[in-house]
């Protein structure tokens, strides 16, 4: 039967390409009838609250208006994007009235959500969305394939927005002069990033790319689950096929998804081949199980028909008629080599082909790590893998090289002086949360406002593994079966089984292969001697189940009152983790044979029920799917790898709830040295969430500019990762951060110096500061956060600056654009007149007193510097908002000693005295000014913004040379 509605709309909406017009006016000239049709609208708004969002009508205004919702630049609106008054004007101009705005906007809520935060050298504007719909056959597809599989309208255009504006950043493929971008897209770890590089890979062949090389991982495994997913999600049926017949089953001998129980089902199909339907095939130089060997047809194989054959390739009569290339290569030395040994031999075609270089992964293997004394010795030899990611760009001048990684820090770092590097020159994109992740402040209470761990995301999820509680291991065990028999109990309990097809554990305590063997050994032991079967191990899964998962069960799902209603289903998961004879499957090696087990196809074994051990190999790109418990006791002190490590983080649909995380706490790494790992961990993702507040923050334009560029981020970064150096020993960044505004921001210095002389500098520098504060405590606080005693005082803009000016710092240049900021309020007509100083007294059994330097007492807290000079988080979450509503930045309400505080021109500073270890108190109760770091944070009050100025101020460290983002040091002192 003929949706009438559905097909007028779709005819309507068509030609708004540009913005909503009036819609019963366009539906009178496009229907070509007598007069026009207000009635449709009546019956479209019956329809849209009769049906709900399954409904293909309902979809497609979604579609559209998100779509609006989400234009940054209307010319229609003046709101911004993603605001009710956008969507009031959308409204207006297709001239709506109120009944029908109320059921819309019930239907299709106005999309509010973060989007991707871009810095970029300079706007583009070739691939604008009139470009991106009117050819848009496999973004189309995809799109589909994704609605097919759940996602909802939300997180497809969520997709829609991120890939785009990825796609508009890349060089036009019809330009005449041949430009490489370079760019980065920093996701979240096992967050959804191959589904950005798929929607962006599918944009940018409709667009005109004709030779895509995704880089897929250092393992046969990690490119073979890539290429999957994009012959699956992008290439499709009858690509694969290549016009064979599906029906016949001697054409399909040489498929390589005979066997895979996906397929075709679940592989997007086209509706036949692409070039039969107005589009362009596809064809695939690797398949799943083979990776590069050679071009299979020789040169041939990049051999493009040409309409007009006197105009290069890339003429746009030529190049929307010619089929795609897309090849999955293995960073691997000798794979590479071939591809490179093969392009060489095509010649001036390659100068033609506009390609695109997807780089999975990039901060593994891309990265050049050369030792920085053979560049002082002019001995430049990059990195194998490095080498030859440059010869391709050098190879492609058309080639787009766009890197993906959830842990940034090494791309941004890359020498941007470096002409054959990766550096992301162009542009770097952070990809927002997605909905539904399950991310750092699920596991971490990144702002928890009391010192209770109830009701947090550390009592829910982290099982701490500390010396008097023993090795757990048992427990977690138990807890893996438990989760199993829970999953299936909720699979039989309405809850779709499809989220729980594997269900894993990873083990992970060290990087040596001989102790991954010992380990697996002992896990199966404890299991097979767990006693299961008897009561007494039923007993101990039902104290956990009533002390644990009872607990923090999801209101939401099915969680059984008893565990008798359990003991069926922890029969069968038993069963299930016990297939094949062991349930533990050891993951590590040097060859590819040693990851060819069956049991680490997710995308081939029907169920994984197993606990996995080993070490690095578990981390880089390999998703374990169904992990739901996670044994991670490894002593790390890099950033990077302990960030990659998470594999805890990621999407748990059914089983949030489940998730565990047996964690190492204050573990040994050296004599008398010990390492919190959920601390480290913790200290490591407030980086990484710094890190994209900061880009947020930084990525407006003031007047049509970016406030700053990829190549001036190193600056940024390296506050908060000081010992990552940036480049060559004998270069230095060209770009010195100046200043940095932070009106209404709690700003919290961690480099302080750990010299005792300087240490007691410091502390003398801040006496008149104590000197001036309150004998008794006075309890502070406001709504939504715990009151807590502190003393208080106040001191002038000046007399601070004077403290400040005075300091010593490890990292100088890490407060030193932040006091610059305040300078800067003293010299502008004193914008600041005065600070409210709150030193907080803790309440605790453990706490610790002492004067300092007869003033006092004052409550030390205890810290610890996280690596090197710098300490991790040293606030209490609790102290923020009193803080931050005293300097007038926060609306929060609620006690009198703020409320009669609050000023219009005063700041707000609080004080930490921190000790690292056992103070020296003396018998009066004086602490040792040697023992005591005097930390602080501090909220600047509104009145020192500056409404039409950039909030990050640069300036050339060398004027003369003020184009150049890197220069000789050696230069300079010549």
């Amino acid at each position: 039967m003929t949706d009438h509605l559905f097909n007028l709309h779709g005819d309507v909406l068509a030609a708004m390409r540009r913005g909503p017009k009036h819609f019963t006016k366009l539906a009178f000239v496009l229907t070509e009838a007598d007069e026009p049709a207000d009635t449709e609208l009546s019956h479209f708004r019956d329809r849209i609250i009769a049906t709900g969002p399954g409904d293909e009508l309902t979809a497609l205004w979604h579609r559209t208006l998100t779509g609006w919702d989400l234009t940054e630049q209307a010319d229609w609106s003046a709101a911004p994007p993603r605001t009710d008054e956008r969507r009031a004007d959308t409204y207006t101009r297709l001239g709506f009235g109120a009944d029908l705005r109320k059921a819309l906007d019930h239907a299709v809520p106005v999309f509010k959500e973060p989007g991707p935060t871009i810095i970029s050298r300079t706007p583009t504007s070739w691939y604008s969305r009139d470009t991106g719909a009117a050819r848009s056959f496999y973004w189309n597809s995809y799109e589909q394939l994704l609605r097919r599989k759940g996602w909802s309208d939300a997180a497809v255009s969520s997709l829609d927005e991120a890939s785009h504006a990825v796609v508009e950043r890349l060089a036009d493929p019809t330009r005449a002069e041949a430009y490489g971008a370079r760019g980065l897209v920093v996701g979240y770890v096992q967050s959804g990033k191959t589904a950005n590089f798929t929607g962006v890979t599918a944009k940018a062949i409709d667009a005109g790319y004709r030779l895509v090389i995704v880089l897929g991982g250092t393992l046969n495994l990690l490119r073979g689950q890539t290429q999957r997913r994009l012959d699956m999600e992008l290439i499709g049926q009858e690509n694969i096929l290549r016009g064979a017949d599906p029906s016949d089953p001697d054409a399909l001998i040489d498929i390589d998804y005979q066997d895979d129980e996906d397929w075709p089902a679940k592989f997007v199909s086209h509706g036949g081949r692409p070039s039969t339907r107005g589009a362009f095939d596809i064809e695939r130089l690797t398949t799943r199980d083979d990776d590069y060997k050679s071009l299979a047809t020789g040169i041939r194989a990049l051999e493009f028909d040409k309409q007009v054959r006197t105009q290069p390739l890339h003429a746009p009569d030529n190049l929307h008629r010619a089929a795609a290339r897309v090849m999955v290569v293995k960073k691997n030395k000798s794979v590479l080599a071939k591809l490179i040994k093969d392009l060489k031999k095509i010649g001036p075609l390659l100068s033609e082909i506009p390609a695109l270089i997807i780089d999975d992964e990039s901060d593994q293997a891309s990265v050049n790590t050369t030792d920085p004394k053979k560049w002082e010795e002019g001995k430049v030899a990059r990195t194998a893998i490095n080498g030859q990611i440059s010869q391709l760009l050098g190879l492609l001048p058309r080639a787009q090289y766009v890197g993906y990684t959830a842990t940034p820090f090494a791309n941004v770092f890359v020498d941007p002086g470096d002409g054959e590097d990766i550096f992301p020159r162009d542009f770097l994109i952070s990809l927002p949360r997605p909905t539904g992740y399950m991310g750092v402040q699920d596991f971490h209470d990144l702002d928890r406002t009391d010192d209770s761990a109830t009701g947090t995301a550390e009592e829910s999820h982290i099982r701490g593994i500390y010396e008097d509680t023993g090795d757990r291991l048992q427990e977690a065990l138990d807890a893996f079966l438990l989760t199993g028999a829970l999953k299936l109990y909720r699979a039989a309990n309405g809850v779709p089984d499809g989220p729980f097809r594997h269900h894993t554990m990873l083990v992970h305590e060290s990087v040596r292969m001989a102790e991954h063997a010992a380990l697996a050994l002992r896990i199966s032991s404890l299991w097979h001697e767990a006693a299961y079967t008897s009561q007494e191990g039923h007993d101990r899964l039902a104290a956990l189940l009533a002390s644990d998962f009872q607990r923090f069960a999801d209101d939401g799902l099915p969680t059984p009152t008893s565990y008798e209603d359990l003991k069926q289903h922890v029969f069968r998961a038993r069963q299930l983790i016990n297939s094949g004879g062991t349930p533990v499957i050891v993951v590590n090696g040097d060859t590819e044979r040693d990851y060819a087990q069956p049991d680490l196809d997710f995308d081939r074994t029907p169920n994984v029920w197993k606990i996995l051990v080993g070490g690095t190999k578990l981390s880089r790109g390999f998703t374990v799917e169904g992990l739901t418990v996670t044994y991670y006791r490894r002593k790390t002190q890099q950033a990077d790898t302990l960030m990659q490590m998470g594999r805890w983080f990621g999407f748990r649909p059914g089983y949030r709830d489940l998730v565990r995380l047996y964690i190492g706490r204050e573990e040994p790494i050296g004599k008398s040295k010990t390492v919190d790992l959920y601390e480290a961990f913790e200290a490591i993702c407030r980086d990484e969430e710094t890190f994209r507040a900061q880009l947020t923050r930084y990525a407006t334009l003031v007047d049509g500019k970016p406030q700053v560029t990829p190549a001036q981020i190193p600056p940024l970064v390296s506050q908060h990762l000081s010992w990552i150096k940036p480049s060559a020993r004998n270069k230095m960044f060209n770009a010195e951060l100046v200043e940095i505004r932070s009106p209404g921001v709690w700003e919290e210095p961690t480099a302080y110096p750990e010299d005792p002389d300087a240490l007691r500098h410091n502390t003398e520098c801040w006496a008149p500061v104590l000197g001036s504060l309150s004998h008794a405590p006075v309890s502070l606080g406001v709504d939504g956060s715990l009151p807590y005693d502190a003393r208080m005082g106040t001191v002038s803009h000046k007399d601070l600056l004077a403290v400040l000016c005075d300091l010593r710092w490890s990292v100088p240049e890490q407060f030193s654009p932040h006091l610059e900021f305040l300078l800067d309020a003293e010299r502008e007509a004193s914008t600041i007149d005065d600070w409210f100083v709150i030193a907080p007294m803790q309440t605790s059994a453990h706490k610790i007193e002492a004067r300092i330097l007869g003033h006092g007492p004052f409550s030390l807290a205890r810290r610890r510097r996280r690596r090197g000079p710098l300490f991790g988080a040293i606030r209490d979450p609790k102290h923020v908002a009193a803080a931050k509503h005293l300097a007038g930045a926060s609306n929060l309400t609620g006690n009198a000693a703020v409320e009669q505080n609050v000023r219009p021109r005063r700041g707000a500073l609080v004080l930490y005295p921190v000790v690292e270890s056992e103070p020296r108190i003396a018998s009066d109760g004086s602490v040792d000014p040697r023992d005591l770091v005097m930390a602080f944070a501090f909220v600047a009050p509104p009145s020192t913004a500056q409404s039409d100025g950039p909030l990050v101020r640069f300036r050339a460290i060398d004027s003369t040379r003020a184009e150049a983002a890197i220069i000789d040091r050696d230069d300079m002192r010549s």
